[in-house]
């Protein structure tokens, strides 16, 4: 006795009739069709395990319709039946995808043998795919390093969502991994099999990036001369990441709305809706709220994209991540580079643990391959780290009267960043310019220091 589901497609009724009859006395559950248009209805509402399709129809040709079954149900499988014992056909049906061709009359022991091969195969690709699909899942957040307990909240809130259809907004300063933890969202949803497409915004021009998300016909503009598939249309079925959101021009702001909205959208040059079944991750180093604020965020788009957000803090912020983010990187380094290197040593931790990383985790993986490359000896020492990092070294804890080294430096920085504010007429983006650091890092150095309220920090 079996147990699967199958479709028998043969445009002779008797046929259909009687064994259908007897493939379902054998434990199978069996549709039939009369041909080609019958069989391709049949899929559209349900999924088989198996076909079971007579070569030459009424209505069309089977191999056609194998072509059409093994490129959009790869994992159902298929056996050809013919009246007419043609070598080159089933050559041709066996190249094609065909699980095996069998000559009518059909033997009932051929046929329940080529059953049963079919339906362990079957299993087997399921199974496949469930392991795959569960190796994914770990594989996900096992690439993101993170001991520190900000970090921990993050991964509990990816396995919250990952399996949802919410829009996820990753904010964060540069170099902070947002493109990982979309990735890890995706890799941990049931999508993960689908295809995963980021798009780097702010590296195109509006009229490239809209021809990019959502494709363009031919004569659309000049060089349009073919079809192009968006970005949109090539992730249906799995996700979408959108970098550096917080560049798009007004004009597209409006279509990632509707898109978002209504999952649907059209060419560039084209009259014609596609809709697609997509999740939408987005990530940006800017406050969108206060680019809200300044008019230069549409606010329904922001509370669109604004539904789960995963904050991701600068490495100076985590600093006990640094030791076991150096240390993979190093791993990884090895493997590719055959160096002998195997550590660093702990002035040279200590060195890496008290830099304030502008750059982040990038910056960091950047210093631990130079000094991998550079390095001599089997540790890394301060020597091997770039000067501004190396100094670092001399840095540990240490107490100046009843403060720490890192509570007495505040008071200098609060003072820098209070007489910058106050010569800009405490216009944050002209301060953040003057200081030579990002709006996002401004902000959160004057939350630490004080210095959010004008009159309260003048105290």
């Amino acid at each position: 006795m079996f147990a699967g589901s199958l479709l028998l497609v043969d445009d002779d009724r008797q046929i259909r009739e009687s064994m259908g009859e007897w493939l379902g006395s054998h434990g199978l559950d069996v549709d039939a069709a009369a041909g080609c248009g019958d069989a391709l209805e049949a899929l559209s509402r349900h999924t088989y395990d198996l076909l079971l399709v007579d070569v030459r129809l009424q209505d069309g040709d089977g191999m056609a319709l194998l072509e059409q079954v093994r490129r959009n149900r790869p994992d159902c499988q298929v056996v050809m039946m013919t009246g007419y014992g043609e070598p080159e056909q089933a050559v041709e049906a066996m190249r094609a995808g065909a699980l095996d061709y069998l000559t009518k009359p059909i033997i009932g022991d051929e046929l329940l043998m080529c059953l049963q091969k079919a339906l362990t195969q079957q299993q087997v690709m399921q199974e496949n795919t469930q392991l795959k699909r569960e190796l994914d899942k770990r594989a996900g957040l096992d690439n993101i390093v993170g001991a520190h307990p900000q970090m921990n909240r993050i991964f509990e809130v990816i396995d919250s969502v990952a399996d949802t259809r919410a829009t996820v907004l990753v904010t964060g300063e540069s170099g902070t991994g947002k493109s990982m933890i979309a990735r890890a969202i995706h890799r941990r949803s049931g999508r993960a099999g689908k295809p995963f497409i980021e798009v780097a915004c702010g590296a195109l021009p509006e009229n490239l990036l809209e021809s990019e998300l959502f494709g363009h016909v031919a004569g659309a503009f000049t060089g349009a001369t073919t079809d192009k598939v968006g970005k949109f249309k090539q992730a249906d079925g799995g996700t979408i990441f959108l970098d550096e959101i917080g560049t798009a021009s007004p004009a597209m702001q409006v279509k990632l709305l509707r898109v978002l909205q209504e999952l649907q959208f059209e060419q560039v040059g084209g009259s014609k809706t596609f809709e697609v079944d997509v999740r939408v991750i987005l990530a940006t180093n800017e406050d969108l709220a206060e680019a809200v604020a300044d008019g230069r965020f549409r606010q329904d788009l922001y509370y669109r994209v604004n539904v789960i957000n995963i904050e991701l803090p600068p490495l100076r912020e985590r600093r006990t991540d640094v030791p076991l983010l150096a240390q993979r990187f190093l791993e990884e380094l090895r493997e590719d580079t055959s160096r002998s290197v195997v550590g660093f040593s702990d002035e040279a931790l200590a060195a890496l643990e008290a830099y304030a990383w502008p750059g982040n985790i990038r910056e960091l993986q950047n210093v631990v391959e130079r000094s991998v490359l550079l390095g001599k000896g089997e540790l890394i020492l301060p020597g091997d780290l770039p000067r501004e990092v190396a100094v670092g070294a001399s840095f540990r804890p240490a107490r100046v009267g009843q403060r720490t080294l890192k509570e007495a430096l505040e008071e200098p920085e609060r003072a820098i960043i209070l007489e910058v504010l106050e010569a800009n007429n405490w216009n944050r983006n002209a301060t953040a310019d003057a200081l030579g650091v990002n709006r996002t890092t401004l902000y959160k150095k004057m939350k630490r220091l004080g210095l959010e309220d004008r009159e309260e920090a003048g105290r």
